[in-house]
């Protein structure tokens, strides 16, 4: 990616150029010390003088808007000037309004993102909030030095701006506490507060530009340049950001590393402005020139193809393979492209074209009212994201599909990591949630609300859905503010913790895994939904590689098959490879051919491969296969009890065991309880010590009252105790217990179970006198300290 700088030969303004900024209709105006404001097209020729106006200016800024449509009536901008007034102008320079701001110089003014207030900064030290007509509503700073720069917070709550060396976070409310810290070792004259990723870059004349989170943590500090950072502004999307000095400007990434760095004949760079696209942005400079930049070679990459923007109307797609380069043009300028399951689909400024990359003569093409600011691929669908139609989910035909919607949903503030896509579920941070820690959810199809949404205790920074399988294997991670990970099926919530420190996480695109870089090393969970199988197999489910070659703070860019890219800190892409073994292992595992999978791990011979395939085959309720890799890791336990599941006659009962075995007791409860089983479910709980659930189970269905106690009788003796619980304080006079006539109960309780219609079948698997015998009884351990659990066979 780089800058495409053009620039008039000869300068239009007489004077310095203090401040450029684009209207919605992407028209950008300019004022000078010559009092003169000019009006420039986006080739970079200027149109005309809009007006003149008898004052000095320091800043403009256009008036807020949602969308094109929204623009009609609210065209105007505001000025700031150094007799200490700020001017409401109207597009056709008609002057509405002047007003009285500051004693001194008025050096720096923003709309917020709403436009229904404004906030001016002075050479007095004053921070001032006013109205959309310009009346006074309150003056939240008054600092001892003067302030050069001010931006809104991302919810219009809080107002940044720089006094000196430091800078300063005010919240609104007059109760909130003031965040302040030293930024630089000399005058900060620039700041900028990004609404979609929420954070600070600012600009210094100790010759540094740096990035900083919402809590005033450094993220990022160049080195110095040549000169001071005159001017910083972010790139509306959120994923750049241009920083200018005297006769250069910078092109950044978020992280704060240089995509380009460009020679400009301006002096020193005043102002940046971008247009409401990302695509272009303008400079005002100190020697009266306006320059004006191009975005170009923008890239994206997916499998073996590697599409790139050469002009602001063409893209370029190479084959790495076959060496074989397409040129795609288009009529209107590129503003967003994204390449995926065999599918590039760009948006223009009018249009949206859907390529298929076996066939890239005959596109889909429907046309487009609203600038695009995200598209989002899965393998059927894909979304796109603009401030007219909001969300919106297409099929690669060009067909809508649904338009999701909910009330608070912000569409400006959304980027691909507050918003996810796969086949049937599309996830999006609620952001109306005074915490941000909502994760919405909706059917990708209809656009219908799934259930409840997600909640968490901390803010939600950033999710991401799984692609393959069907909709009941769907799963949601997402990364907290803390930066821990976590991990939930979509129907059936169940937030699972699966690491701390991570910066990024991405599934991959063809099967179930998951990488994720923590604590700077690349972790890739090779089965995640093992979390929910079996915890004590998931350290064997996954794979670490060092992070000394990522270096700090490295993000997963792609991760696609086999091949994990990051990209590090200062910019690099590093390639880390997983294996093809579990590749080969998940084709198994999706057509259910196990024999196969089994050849394959005898032949790897990698723990992590068998314990892969044990957490699949307790999955999928494979027990056979599941007995295979649990001996072949020596979880001789888990055999143990897999191969007592066997023998179990019934499946309803064997299902029940199978969800014990992933600790979910009331699904297991449930389960029995629904196929007429209920002694199974009242000995499952004596079992777990339940014992009150038990006793309760007994009482409303009438049976196995005496047993319960008998069984409560046996503990309390064991354990020397008496007995505690008034429930069973209350049964034990008026219930009979007889051991002879509990274990004829028991045995015709059994012999019910196996005349039961498809137990003769599943009961086939081991010896039937061994099922009878088989009585699974609490006992206590003596040989601890504490009391525990024991399993016996009662025989």
């Amino acid at each position: 990616m780089r800058l495409k700088i053009t620039q008039s030969a000869a300068n239009i303004h007489q004077d310095l150029v203090s401040a450029a900024g684009w209207t919605p209709t992407n028209e950008l105006f300019s004022c000078s010390d010559d009092q003169t404001i000019y009006k420039w097209d986006m080739t970079g020729d200027a149109v005309g003088k809009v007006c003149d106006i008898e004052s000095y200016f320091t800043d403009l800024h256009w008036y807020p808007v949602r969308n094109k449509q929204a623009a009609a009536g609210t065209d105007v901008f505001v000025v700031s000037c150094t007799d200490g007034t700020f001017k409401i102008v109207g597009k056709n320079g008609r002057l509405e309004k002047s007003v009285d701001a500051h004693k001194g110089a008025c050096i720096s003014l923003r709309w917020n993102h709403e436009g229904t207030a404004l906030v001016t900064a002075g050479e007095d030290g004053l921070v001032k909030v006013w109205s959309r007509s310009g009346m006074l509503r309150s003056t939240i700073a008054d600092a001892p030095l003067s302030v050069y720069s001010v931006a809104w917070g991302p919810d219009s709550d809080q107002v940044l701006y720089s006094s000196g060396q430091h800078l300063f976070i005010k919240p609104l409310q007059p109760s909130s506490k003031m965040l302040q810290w030293k930024a630089h070792e000399g005058v900060v004259l620039k700041v900028d507060w990004n609404p979609i990723n929420n954070l600070l870059v600012s600009g210094a004349e100790d010759c540094r530009y740096k990035v900083w989170d919402s809590f005033g943590r450094l993220l990022f500090q160049s080195s110095p340049l040549e000169y001071p950072v005159t001017s910083v502004s972010w790139c509306p999307d959120g994923e750049l950001f241009a920083a200018g000095s005297f006769n250069q400007l910078r092109l950044c990434h978020k992280t704060g590393w240089t995509y380009a760095k460009n020679r400009t004949e301006t002096g020193s760079v005043l102002n940046i402005g971008w247009t409401t696209d990302g695509t272009q942005l303008a400079c005002s400079g100190g020697n009266g020139a306006v320059c004006f930049a191009q975005i170009i070679d923008r890239t994206v990459e997916w499998d073996r193809l590697i599409a790139t923007v050469e002009e602001n109307h063409r893209i370029k797609i190479h084959d790495i393979l076959s060496e074989n380069d397409e040129d795609l043009d288009f009529r209107d300028r590129v503003i967003k492209m994204s390449l995926g399951y065999k599918y590039l689909v760009v948006a223009t400024a009018t249009q949206c074209c859907i390529y298929n990359t076996s066939n890239w003569n005959t596109p889909h093409i429907f046309d487009l009212k609203e600038t695009v600011n995200l598209i989002l691929q899965c393998e059927k669908k894909f979304l796109m994201v603009d401030n007219f139609n909001g969300i919106t989910v297409y099929s690669y035909e060009g067909r809508q599909l649904c338009n999701p919607k909910f009330q608070g949903l912000r569409t400006e503030f959304l980027n691909s990591e507050s918003i996810t896509l796969s086949d049937d579920t599309l996830a999006v941070i609620d952001r109306s949630d005074a915490k941000g820690a909502a994760v919405r959810l909706f059917e990708s199809a209809t656009g219908k609300q799934i259930g409840e949404p997600i909640t968490h205790t901390l803010e939600i920074t950033d999710l991401a859905l799984n692609q393959c399988g069907p909709n009941t294997e769907r799963k949601l991670c997402f990364i907290d503010r803390n930066r821990d990970l976590y991990i939930t099926p979509v129907l059936k919530p169940q937030l699972m913790k699966m690491g701390t420190m991570c910066d990024s996480a991405v599934w991959n695109d063809q099967t179930d895994m998951l990488a994720t870089m923590i604590d700077q090393k690349l972790v890739v969970w090779y089965f995640p939904t093992c979390l929910f199988v079996d915890k004590d197999l998931v350290p064997l489910t996954k794979f670490v590689k060092e992070g000394s070659e990522f270096g700090k703070v490295p993000k997963i860019a792609y991760f696609h098959g086999s091949r994990a890219t990051i990209r590090r800190s200062d910019g690099a892409l590093v390639t880390a490879n997983v294996g093809q073994y579990p590749l080969l292992l998940y084709d198994y595992y999706s057509a259910l051919q196990w024999n196969k999978a089994i050849r394959l791990c005898r032949h790897v011979k990698d723990d992590s491969l068998w314990a892969c395939l044990a957490a699949m085959a307790v999955h999928q309720k494979d027990l056979n296969t599941a007995e295979v890799a649990f001996a072949a890791i020596n979880e001789m336990d888990k055999l143990q009890y897999v191969n007592h599941i066997k023998s179990i006659p019934t499946e309803e009962a064997r299902a029940a065991e199978l969800a014990l075995f992933r600790r979910r007791p009331e699904e297991a409860e449930a389960i029995l309880l629904q196929a007429g089983l209920v002694y199974r479910a009242i000995k499952m709980n004596v079992r777990l010590f339940a014992w009150e659930r038990a006793l309760e189970l007994a009482v409303n269905y009438r049976t196995h009252v005496d047993t319960v106690m008998w069984h409560r009788q046996r503990y309390l003796t064991g354990a020397h105790r008496e007995e505690t619980l008034a429930k069973f304080q209350q049964y034990a006079s008026s219930v009979q217990i007889d051991e002879e006539a509990i274990r004829a109960k028991i045995q015709q309780e059994k012999e019910k179970e196996l005349s039961r219609p498809g137990a003769a079948a599943s009961e086939s698997r081991v010896p039937r006198d061994s099922w009878r015998r088989a009585d699974v009884q609490p006992v206590v351990d003596d040989s601890s300290p504490r009391v525990g659990i024991g399993m016996v066979i009662n025989k």
